[in-house]
């Protein structure tokens, strides 16, 4: 299993609950994760580690590498809990898109354009794109995880009930190490063991992971982003990058558009869904950039996209639709692109996303911290709803619905 289908299954947890971890927007400080006594983790360590001889990893590794090693129970709460934590494709948007993930990102295009200049002319990926795999997967590498790699690897190859993927990330990882490219103690990731400033796992760092800097490392850890950005470029090249191609278009369709011709892989040419009256929501036709599908991930009253072939290369990275979109429209936005004309549904309960800002606006005004006012209801939200609806004699629900609305005047 690689990056890509590893990934689908975590690419929509909690967008406040990790830091990093394989292509999930991050909001909010990056949990801790302690170690805890275990002595079933123990004996599978043990079991283990001839295993890992048997496939190359000499016995100075393994000390090296387990010395400071231990069960993190965290990872596998988090592991456990994942279905818990999926957003609509607006929420996802509100945060991969922030207008301070935009600014940072905008900034950090500035500040390392000789950078990416010569990552452009090495690899033929687009600049905005490199940019906006970097601000979804590590803010920039602000928030690389911080989770010792190791530990986080064999647990879950012990807890998880996918020891084979995860034993198989362990080997990987070790052989980072006997490989001398980084060391244990600056080995850490997310909770599921991606690492680094673009959220590797151990496999796809074997086998993309590039030394750009030429120091002799490929080191994606570091403070200066030089390898980590050079390598999801190459990996996006090796996945079939075509420079200069979009990933998509908002698009309008006209009214009465057959529904049947929706869908990826029921590809056109531009003109010919020209001829059908498509056209890009900033006006006009799209220009002919090869081969096109049509989305509309929201359903009828939501916005549509026309795809291109850089789109399912987006989904080599991260086989996630509302990743391969959060990366596609934030690298818009970072090269001047206009936000999404269409807007999206209303949500279960019938409030909009302004509706949803409004609550936490008024919360705040009232003293109940939501956490930041940008329409995603998260856990700080449904504290602080709870907090107000206790306050007030209310049902405590934690609930953003039109009556709490109502009740917040």
């Amino acid at each position: 299993m690689d990056r890509r289908a590893f990934l689908s299954g975590i690419s929509l947890l909690a967008l406040s609950a990790c830091g990093g971890g394989g292509g999930t927007p991050t909001r909010g400080p990056e949990p801790d994760f302690p170690k805890a006594p275990n002595p079933g983790w123990d004996q599978w360590v043990a079991d283990f580690l001839p295993r890992a001889q048997s496939r190359g990893i000499s016995q100075s590794t393994l000390d090296m590498a387990f010395r400071d090693a231990g069960y993190l129970p965290g990872a596998v709460e988090r592991y456990q809990n994942q279905t818990e934590f999926k957003r609509s494709l607006e929420d996802y948007l509100a945060i991969a898109a922030s207008n301070e993930r935009v600014s940072q990102g905008k900034a950090a295009m500035s500040r390392y354009a000789g950078l990416l200049d010569a990552i452009e002319a090495r690899y033929g990926v687009d600049r905005d794109v490199i940019v906006a795999v970097w601000g979804l997967e590590s803010f920039y590498g602000t928030r690389q995880g911080t989770a010792p790699v190791i530990s986080a690897l064999s647990t879950l190859a012990y807890a998880s009930g996918r020891s084979g993927f995860y034993e198989d990330q362990l080997v990987a990882a070790l052989k980072i190490l006997q490989r001398g490219d980084i060391t244990p103690a600056r080995m850490t990731g997310s909770w599921a063991g991606a690492m680094g400033q673009t959220q590797f796992i151990p496999t796809t760092y074997l086998a993309y992971a590039v030394d750009f800097a030429g120091d002799g490392k490929a080191d994606i850890w570091s403070a200066d982003p030089t390898d980590a950005l050079a390598s999801a470029a190459n990996y996006l090249k090796k996945s079939g990058w075509t420079k200069g191609q979009p990933w998509g278009v908002e698009v309008v369709l006209p009214s009465g558009f057959n529904t049947a011709l929706i869908g990826r892989g029921k590809g056109r040419s531009p003109s010919e869904w020209a001829s059908m009256g498509v056209r890009a929501a900033s006006g006009g036709t799209v220009p002919d950039y090869g081969v096109a599908s049509i989305i509309r991930p929201s359903g009828a009253s939501g916005p549509a996209f026309m795809i291109f072939n850089n789109f399912n290369v987006i989904l080599r990275y991260n086989n996630a639709e509302s990743y391969a979109i959060g990366v596609g429209y934030l690298s818009d936005l970072l090269s001047g692109g206009p936000r999404l004309q269409a807007s999206f549904p209303p949500d279960a309960q019938g409030l909009t996303q302004a509706d949803r800002q409004r609550i936490q606006q008024r919360l705040t005004a009232l003293g109940f911290d939501t956490g930041g006012t940008d329409g995603v209801i998260g856990a700080k939200s449904e504290a602080a709803i709870r907090a107000f609806q206790a306050s007030r004699g209310l049902p405590v629900t934690g609930q953003a619905t039109p009556e709490l609305l109502a009740a917040l005047g």
